[in-house]
């Protein structure tokens, strides 16, 4: 293996009679580095934005989250979830029950989906980060509070400190609607506004309320039953193993989902079109290789007097077919490393000093440069796709030209 190397590796450096092939090697270098950058930049700017939504969902949904498999609601007084409760890993449990509602501010009114938490869920998340007007507050001896997501405000047009409650409306449970007197068919509550937060996702800004679960519980006649638990850990670092422990003790009965399978749909989305980027540019790669077959077809008809000579001195086929493979290949693995190191650097580069922006105004985006992180999986991915192509494109010279010109 070592002599068909250094003799491809004095052809790959070596000046070439006609120019043309000096040429045409360089574009074939150049045009995989190229496609290497962009691959690997891309690939990290994508997980850059997969980060910034996961943090964005982050803040908000809890480390894991418990609900049953089958119905809307479960009692968390059953033994089974007592037991699975009662890791030490587990350091905050939240009850949760949420519905869709009908809020009335005024003369406006809007659906929205209402979410009645324990007293202790703000200490899950970071809901007091995401806040624009207003404290976090839930009830207190004199009312209970709502507190809505920057949307769900500015079309109602409320905010914190108006003196005007919200009227809550929601049917009720397990009764006909009487389309004489709809009214007398909805449970209904009123509420002062405690705060508006901003979690930069339209679901949660635009159509989505907190309130006390005492209160939720009251407008659906339940008495002590909740539609999931939210878990907090005593380290992030624990989810899936704790996850899988959950998940044993609780049974089938039950789901335990982590933060990104309570945002399923939406990382999915992104994972596809990270993927669907990369086979883009994968196939503007496979395209720059083409320049593979055309270096290396000239090298061949080139050195066919080295070939004649190599023959002389007792080299075979396979011999002479390897010399010729390993060229083609060191073409594509010098422009692959290359164009991954470069890549790399300016991905480092954008993490630190954030370059490229996302805009003109500061402040029009969550964000003012593009996010990226750099992710050894896709890099090592990216060279293999690379060399694997590179490998490919330089069979066909080699294999099928090869036989005819090199005889």
């Amino acid at each position: 293996m070592k002599l068909p190397f250094y003799i491809a590796l004095r052809y790959l450096f070596s000046k070439k009679t006609h120019n043309a092939i000096n040429l045409i090697s360089i574009i074939s270098v150049c045009g995989v580095i190229i496609a290497s950058v962009a691959l690997v930049c891309a690939l990290s700017v994508l997980n850059g934005f997969n980060g910034l939504v996961a943090s964005l969902f982050g803040a908000f949904d809890p480390e894991l989250k418990i609900t049953a498999r089958y119905g809307k609601v479960f009692d968390p007084s059953e033994p089974e979830i007592a037991k699975a409760l009662a890791l030490p890993e587990i350091q905050k449990v939240a009850q949760v029950l949420q519905e869709n509602a009908l809020l009335k501010f005024k003369d406006r009114q809007t659906t929205a989906t209402l979410k009645g938490v324990s007293d202790n869920f703000n200490q899950l998340n970071g809901i007091d980060s995401l806040l624009l007007d207003g404290n976090f507050l839930l009830e207190d001896q004199i009312c209970n509070y709502i507190n809505l997501g920057v949307g769900l405000s500015g079309t109602l047009g409320a905010g914190p400190g108006f003196a005007s409650p919200i009227e809550v409306l929601i049917p009720k449970r397990n009764e006909r609607i009487n389309m004489a007197n709809p009214a007398a068919s909805l449970n209904s509550e009123y509420t002062h506004i405690a705060s508006v937060y901003a979690v930069n996702q339209p679901f949660y800004d635009e159509a989505f309320a907190l309130v006390p679960i005492s209160m939720m519980r009251r407008l659906l006649d339940y008495t002590n039953e909740v539609s999931a638990l939210e878990v907090k850990l005593t380290s992030p670092a624990l989810i899936q193993r704790v996850k899988k422990e959950l998940q044993a003790r609780l049974g089938e009965n039950y789901l335990v989902k982590d933060r990104h399978e309570q945002q399923e749909a939406s990382f999915k989305m992104m994972q596809v079109e990270k993927w669907m980027t990369f086979l883009i540019l994968t196939f503007i790669l496979i395209i720059a290789l083409f320049n593979v077959v055309s270096s290396l077809s000239m090298l061949i008809l080139e050195k066919k007097e080295d070939v004649r000579t190599l023959r002389f001195m007792g080299a075979d086929d396979k011999l002479i077919s390897r010399i010729f493979l390993i060229e083609g290949w060191m073409i594509a693995g010098l422009g692959a490393l290359f164009g991954v190191a470069i890549g790399i650097v300016l991905c480092l580069l954008q993490e630190h000093f954030g370059f490229i922006s996302m805009g003109d105004s500061s402040g029009t985006f969550i964000i003012d440069a593009y996010p990226v992180a750099l992710e050894w999986g896709d890099i090592l991915f990216v060279l293999a796709t690379v060399s694997s192509i590179g490998f490919l494109a330089a069979y066909y010279p080699v294999y099928y030209l090869g036989k005819k010109w090199l005889q």
